[in-house]
């Protein structure tokens, strides 16, 4: 390979590192987890978990062939969402220190490939959904990927800080998409799922934009600590979080959870408010900057996953226990 062509890979261009080795050696195996890193699994395991929850919900019940073929759709296409997020982005991630030994901007994959990659995976995802269920969660599923590769990767992640509000929408469709995959229709009780992953998203990522926020200014991304400052910042998670406790009571509140579910949900959103609270309260100089190394915005990033999977893991087990109970 050329002295160039290395540069060009380097810098996330068209051409793609030479391997040389043999099928089954460790460079084989770091290859293919290049191709899976590109699917951005962390995020998926949660995407994939709230879809689920969606169709465990619903008062259907698909054979369970069709509903592991449901979930892993939900997951090929969140994860073919996120390989065509990252081929675009390419340029802003080999300017963060977070996300510069992605595969794009390290090198180790061809842009080019991995946008075929992801296109492929979210075609698939779509037809297979709805040879395997329906057409409608077919629909629901072929929308979230294009809000989050159109709307929120294309349009707003570069151009104002409320990308994260609008944008969030994206990762609120799976439990509808679940849902519709059992029953064929949308119901109120998807709806109030996506209404709470829709309000958790903004302190979610405005937890992790305070200690990465000069990441986020390198590469010219107007997140809210960037744009607005951390001050307005930590007031936005607090606001966040005082809207996210009582929502996260609405599924006990309109009767398709039970009072167990009440109480889990009832603490973990205290459990938030207090993160929230301790992200506000944080010691501060004179621009808002943490005097703490934002040790409160980490443990609220931490905490916001924890709140998420574990008020859906209730969810389900509360919806499980009625039904043995109904049984």
């Amino acid at each position: 390979m050329s002295e160039s062509a290395v540069e060009d890979a380097a810098k996330g261009g068209s051409g793609a590192p030479l391997r040389l080795s043999a099928p089954g050696t460790t460079a084989d195996l770091s290859e293919v987890r290049d191709w899976i890193a590109l699917l951005k699994p962390r995020v998926m395991s949660l995407v994939v978990f709230t879809g689920l929850v969606g169709l465990l919900l619903a008062p259907q019940r698909l054979h369970p062939t069709l509903a592991l073929a449901a979930v892993l759709c939900i997951a090929v296409g969140a994860g073919a969402a996120g390989a065509i997020n990252m081929w675009y982005d390419r340029d802003i991630d080999a300017r963060m220190r977070r996300t510069a030994d992605r595969p794009i901007p390290a090198g180790r994959i061809a842009p080019e490939a991995a946008l075929g990659f992801g296109v492929t995976l979210a075609a698939a995802s779509v037809v297979v959904m709805g040879l395997a269920t329906n057409w409608l969660a077919a629909g629901v599923l072929a929308l979230s990927i294009a809000f989050y590769v159109f709307v929120y990767t294309m349009w707003l992640k570069r151009r104002t800080p409320q990308n994260i509000v609008i944008g969030g929408a994206a990762g609120a469709f799976p439990p509808v998409i679940g849902w519709a995959a059992a029953t064929g229709a949308v119901g109120l009780e998807p709806l109030v799922l996506f209404a709470i992953v829709f309000v958790w998203t903004p302190p979610h990522f405005w937890a992790l934009s305070l200690f990465a926020h000069q990441d986020y200014a390198r590469a010219g991304v107007p997140m809210l600590p960037v744009v607005a400052g951390a001050r307005e910042t930590r007031r936005q998670i607090m606001l966040y979080c005082l809207l996210l406790a009582p929502l996260g009571l609405a599924p006990w509140a309109l009767g398709f959870a039970g009072p167990a579910y009440a109480v889990a949900a009832a603490l973990l959103g205290a459990g938030f408010l207090r993160q929230g609270w301790r992200v506000l309260r944080d010691a501060q100089d004179a621009d808002g900057r943490s005097l703490t190394g934002d040790a409160p915005a980490r443990r609220c990033f931490r905490y916001s996953l924890v709140y998420l999977a574990v008020l859906f893991a209730a969810l389900a087990a509360d919806r499980l226990a009625l039904g043995g109970a109904a049984g």
